[in-house]
């Protein structure tokens, strides 16, 4: 790549020490895991303050870690996404400690989607698999771009090893980059189950805030007068510009975008889907899980330190411009610039930590995907065959989802074209699906007396939307009409027979979507920025679920099946009515 700057024998021996410590106690956790609830729960006996590390770990990842100084340091570039962070998904946390949390620990249950079979009775079974799947799409898209970009950073300061390699065996960087980060993620996923995900996150956290703390010493160290007059700059610059009150929708970074659209984008984040719910099910009380979720909101503080990192690079090479090689891979893919930093600028020794703090961001997110895809996927399995408390199927589907994963991220570059920032694309990838599950949990606990059946088409039918209202290639349209056909077909199958109102609803919304693909505003045609994704596709779902579905049927008893009787709020030990149910009855002992 001809940059400047490599790996030494202290950096290799000092990765390879922690990442060695850290499989050490992956391992010793893995003696506990006896069953399925405790690969996948952690035998709810984690500690709050462990799970809101994990929680951070998680949700800043190596997009954050690696993307978010670059929109700063990049031309025009501010402090504006805060405004997601310090208002949206603060205000999301606390509605998710409020509203969800007690709703999960009252019913037992060991992910949303439990809870929606819990809840809608008869049509429970079909909701929750939609619902199942729905994850699935949006948890592979969302951390295939994670993937992407971390393997795109360690190409850049793995450059010299990785050019080795690829002379001495014909792996390409970038394919042997994803591989390592997926490896490492099973490895650890596979040994301790959720408890070995949270307490490697927290490690991980450690390590990356280390990464960011040596960044920021060797930036300051680096310019000429110090920070002061960096910081001076900046200022003059427009830097530190933190708010955007314009009203369009295509800017992602509006403070509108975070006060509506992050609010409950951060909700469905946080509350609805596995990927960070999942640690919301391990802690010994509803309590413990109200507070593990609201002081994660200490992630602002470290995005804020990833931001001053950004302000440093801009301030750096303003008095020490890109040139060469540097500058070619730096215009090609901007994200690129924190590494090409890191390989020129951090002393043998201390790059390591920087080179470590990228790895456990990117893996720190990865784990816990896996541990997800893995428990909804057995939690199905298990509720068509026998029950089962081994731990054999749980880690043959963590090495399947890492495989499935590591496939995905190597196709990213198209879909990575779309965005300005590589934090953008994984953010947004999570959105297309996000206000299905958002609509679906709502769907479960709403008083309408409404079965909740009609989300197995208002699911699809919001990921529809968002998708139209992102891409209007000619094949994205092919897609949107033939997604609008097979949804219409299965209507008219399955329910549609004797509800022409109902009918001619979905017939709306399928021509909804083929408008939405029809119209095209932004620089790339899109028509929402990635915040409002989320908020569009509840809408759609939940609307469209509503009046699809029908009314809740009255057994014999006068019970209603789709509102079972709850235990004591905030108690986390046994099925409300004294039977395992859901995923509790494939992993009770």
């Amino acid at each position: 790549m001809g940059l400047g700057g490599s790996f030494g024998l202290a950096d290799w021996l000092i990765l390879l020490a922690l990442f060695a410590a850290i499989t050490v106690m992956a391992r010793s956790l893995s003696r506990r895991q006896k069953t399925e609830r405790d690969y996948f729960g952690g035998a709810r006996n984690l500690p709050w303050y462990a799970v809101a590390a994990s929680l951070v770990a998680t949700e800043i990842s190596a997009v954050t870690y690696i993307s978010l100084p670059s929109i700063v340091h990049r031309p025009g570039g501010d402090l504006t996404y805060l405004q997601i962070g310090l208002f949206g998904y603060l205000a999301a946390r606390l509605l998710v400690a409020w509203l969800l949390v007690p709703a999960y620990y009252r019913y037992d249950v060991m992910s949303p989607y439990d809870l929606i079979e819990r809840r809608l009775g008869a049509a429970g079974a079909s909701v929750r698999r939609t619902a199942t799947g729905m994850f699935w799409l949006g948890g592979v898209l969302a951390q295939s771009a994670r993937v992407y970009l971390s393997a795109v950073v360690l190409g850049v300061l793995l450059h010299r090893e990785l050019g080795w390699l690829e002379r001495t065996t014909g792996v390409p960087p970038h394919v042997a980059a994803v591989a390592a980060v997926v490896v490492i993620a099973v490895i650890w996923t596979w040994l301790g189950g959720i408890a070995a995900v949270v307490w490697t996150d927290v490690v991980l956290f450690l390590l990356f805030v280390a990464g960011v703390a040596v960044s920021l010493g060797v930036v300051a160290r680096e310019l000429e007068g110090g920070m002061a007059p960096a910081i001076a700059d900046a200022w003059s610059a427009g830097k530190f510009t933190l708010f955007d009150l314009s009203a369009s929708l295509t800017a992602p970074y509006t403070l509108w975008a975070a006060l509506i659209g992050a609010t409950i984008g951060g909700v469905a984040a946080f509350g609805t889907d596995q990927l960070m719910a999942q640690r919301l099910f391990c802690c010994r009380s509803a309590r413990d899980a109200q507070l593990a979720v609201t002081a994660s909101g200490v992630s602002v503080l470290v995005s804020l330190s990833f931001a001053f990192v950004g302000i440093g690079l801009w301030a750096y090479y303003e008095q020490a411009p890109l040139a060469g090689v540097a500058a070619e891979i730096v215009a090609e893919q901007p994200d690129r610039i924190f590494a090409v930093f890191a390989v020129e600028a951090v002393a043998v020794g201390l790059k390591a930590l920087v080179v470590a703090g990228a790895l456990a961001a990117a893996v720190s997110s990865l784990d816990s995907i896996l541990a997800a895809l893995a428990q909804t996927t057995s939690a199905l399995l298990r509720s068509r065959t026998r029950p089962g408390n081994g731990v054999r199927l749980p880690r043959l589907l963590v090495l399947g989802w890492g495989l499935v994963l590591g496939l995905t991220s190597l196709s990213m570059d198209t879909v990575a074209a779309r965005y300005d920032a590589l934090l953008d694309l994984a953010l947004a990838m999570a959105g297309y699906t996000g206000g299905a599950l958002l609509a679906a949990v709502a769907l479960s606990l709403a008083p309408f007396g409404r079965d909740g059946r009609g989300f197995l088409w208002s699911g699809p039918l919001s990921a529809l939307a968002v998708f139209a209202a992102v891409w209007h290639q000619p094949a994205a349209g092919w897609i949107c009409l033939l997604g609008c056909v097979v949804l219409l077909g299965t209507w008219l199958r399955m329910d549609g027979r004797g509800r022409l109102g109902a009918s001619l609803l979905l017939a709306m919304g399928a021509g909804g979507v083929l408008a939405l693909w029809g119209r095209a505003e932004g620089p790339g045609g899109e028509i929402l920025a990635w915040p409002w994704y989320v908020p569009l596709g509840a809408v759609v779902a939940w609307l469209w679920g509503l009046g699809l579905s029908g009314r809740t049927e009255e057994p014999a008893s006068g019970r209603r099946v789709s509102l079972p009787p709850p235990a004591a709020a905030g108690e986390g030990a046994g099925a409300p009515s004294g039977e395992p149910s859901g995923v509790l009855a494939s992993v009770a002992p």
